[in-house]
């Protein structure tokens, strides 16, 4: 039976990523441990350890994604809870059997993980990301 392990980040959805890092930053000490651009999310990500999680900051990089229209409707702010699992597909197989609405039946593969979304209206409101270490 797959399961969740840890709580992987947390992703705050942001217009400016020099503005955000001032609080994040500045003024909580948080250090960044890098930038990434994700083509295939359409966003550029900074990650910050936090303990054996992190906080990412998730840029747009388009106007034409889910995370622009969510950036223009909010002006940012908590975007996604990631919960890291042992068997992605599994956990998958598991919700769609207790009848959870998915974004994604099955998981995205990119570099290092697997990822994959439970829809809001299934998790009080909150977009979950399930995510898999490959590496």
């Amino acid at each position: 039976m797959a399961k969740v392990t840890k709580i992987n980040h947390v992703a705050i959805a942001i217009k400016d990523v020099d503005e955000s890092l001032g609080f994040w930053h500045d003024a909580l000490g948080l250090d960044v441990d890098h930038i990434e651009d994700v083509p295939s999310q359409k966003s550029q990500v900074v990650f910050l350890p936090v303990g054996g999680s992190e906080v990412e900051l998730v840029r747009p990089t388009t106007e034409d994604s889910g995370l622009a229209k969510f950036v223009a409707e909010r002006g940012g702010g908590m975007h996604h809870l990631c919960l890291e699992v042992d068997d992605i597909e599994g956990m998958l197989e598991q919700l769609k059997a207790k009848g959870v609405r998915l974004i994604n039946e099955t998981p995205q593969v990119l570099p290092g993980r697997k990822m994959a979304f439970v829809h809001p209206k299934s998790a009080g409101g909150v977009l979950v990301e399930l995510y898999q270490l490959t590496d």
